[in-house]
């Protein structure tokens, strides 16, 4: 295809931006069930229904884990929109993604290694992420903490969606000569065996290998949503995915995403994947639909996720400090006001880091690299 070929009309992608933040607070509600973790050195298992507004709000704090799905397919979508008809973009890939992921990383990193030696001073364990040592501080350092040699999640354990999504990266970029002549033709097919490996049992969890596997599988499954975002888009250059077709599609998925979700072996996996696809639908036929361009606020809050993302448990383990240290239970966090101090101070974390942090430290990498490759 041709480099005008390779890029869809629309530049920006608002409603896509503003479900990018509105993901990223599905997963605040998901792991506010950590405020009722008590200091233990093991697993801790509560009662999701004891946190404000639960049954209101049950679907966001039981499923809100599987907005990190629709992290990863709406990154392979993105990351066609950029790439596909850029020629140069293929040789500035790692600068740009450096410069974007990894400084907000690495503080976020240094920020919750601080705060967890004073939880466990004052605990003796640290707080739900309980492998804080040299080895893991390397891995997450260099963001493979989810590559398979570590022994669990550690530090900032929600950015363990981000190290297993350098290897879609890696992918995306070895492949990007052939995806800019067949975009759909190659991606779909990755995508597809990436989720046979993930359905058919292959990386199978009771064999004597399980934990190699299960750590496998979730980058298997990560590089499998990634490039069916990929595929999303390459259905879309082709003029397949119109606004009526999109407003049809997004029902049908959404249906057999219900109906799937109780079958047996990978009924639950199989449901995310056509729910996540079913909701990317529904967000794109918004944006198609949306021609006067009357959501462009969606991008800002959109380029919050990010800080959203990293800085909501650095803030949610100083919150547990605080209540520790001054009301001494932690059922406090059962009044909505801490809800809503939780949800808030990462929503104004999200968006004054990408300010004045992330877009900063991005300029200043990308004009070092530079000047180093000139």
């Amino acid at each position: 295809m041709t480099a005008a070929r390779l890029r869809l009309a629309k530049r920006h992608f608002n409603a896509l931006d503003l479900s990018r933040m509105l993901a990223a607070v599905a997963v605040l509600f998901w792991h506010y069930q950590h405020f009722f973790v008590p200091p233990v050195t093991f697993e801790f298992h509560v009662r999701r229904s004891i946190a404000p507004f639960y049954h209101e709000l049950a679907w966001a704090y039981d499923y809100g884990h599987v907005a990190v799905e629709y992290f990863w397919v709406v990154s392979g979508f993105v990351f066609a929109h950029v790439y596909l008809a850029d020629a140069g973009g293929r040789a500035r890939f790692w600068l740009a993604r450096l410069a974007r992921l990894w400084p907000l990383h690495l503080l976020t990193l240094g920020v919750v290694a601080v705060l967890q030696a004073i939880y466990t001073a004052i605990h003796g364990t640290a707080f739900i992420y309980h492998h804080q040592d040299w080895y893991h501080f390397a891995l997450n350092l260099f963001m493979a903490q989810t590559w398979g040699w570590q022994v669990n999640q550690s530090y900032n354990g929600p950015t363990w969606s981000l190290s297993t999504e350098i290897v879609a990266y890696a992918a995306f970029w070895i492949m990007l000569p052939g995806l800019r002549r067949l975009p759909l033709a190659l991606s779909l097919p990755v995508a597809i065996a990436m989720f046979v490996v993930i359905f058919a049992n292959v990386l199978p969890p009771d064999r004597p290998a399980e934990e190699l596997a299960s750590k496998l599988a979730t980058v298997v499954n990560c590089v499998g949503y990634f490039f069916a975002g990929t595929a999303v888009y390459g259905a879309a250059l082709r003029g397949w995915l119109t606004m009526p077709r999109l407003v049809v599609l997004a029902p049908l998925l959404a249906l057999a995403g219900w109906a799937l979700a109780g079958m047996k072996p990978h009924g639950h996996d199989a449901a995310i994947l056509a729910g996540t696809l079913a909701v990317l639908c529904v967000t794109l036929a918004i944006d198609l639909a949306d021609r006067s361009n009357a959501l462009h606020f969606g991008r800002a809050l959109g380029d919050a996720s990010y800080g959203i993302y990293l800085w909501h448990f650095p803030l949610q383990i100083a919150m547990v400090l605080l209540v520790d240290a001054t009301l001494g239970t932690r059922m406090v966090f059962r009044q909505p006001v801490w809800l809503v101090v939780f949800l808030g101070g990462s929503l104004l974390a999200g968006y004054a880091s990408h300010r004045w942090i992330e877009r900063p430290a991005q300029r200043a990498v990308m004009r070092r690299g530079n000047r180093f490759a000139a």
